[in-house]
């Protein structure tokens, strides 16, 4: 067995809903092109807030994902 190379980017997923919903936007999209997503991590997380109550979340994770050979 062959040792891994992996590969890190950066994606910001937005929700009106949740920080859950907004890092599974990330992920589902990043799904589309990129193959062999392994692991995420939280960076950075922002909101909006509107008239007293959250309005928007701003997720930024970092995806792992291994290189082919």
């Amino acid at each position: 067995m062959k040792d891994k190379v992996y590969k890190l980017i950066e994606l910001t997923g937005t929700s009106t809903t949740s920080i859950e919903d907004a890092v599974e936007k990330a992920i589902n999209r990043a799904h589309k092109t990129v193959k062999n997503l392994s692991w995420f991590e939280m960076v950075e997380t922002r909101g909006n807030i509107a008239k007293g109550k959250i309005d928007h979340w701003q997720v930024t994770i970092k995806v792992g994902f291994s290189v082919e050979a």
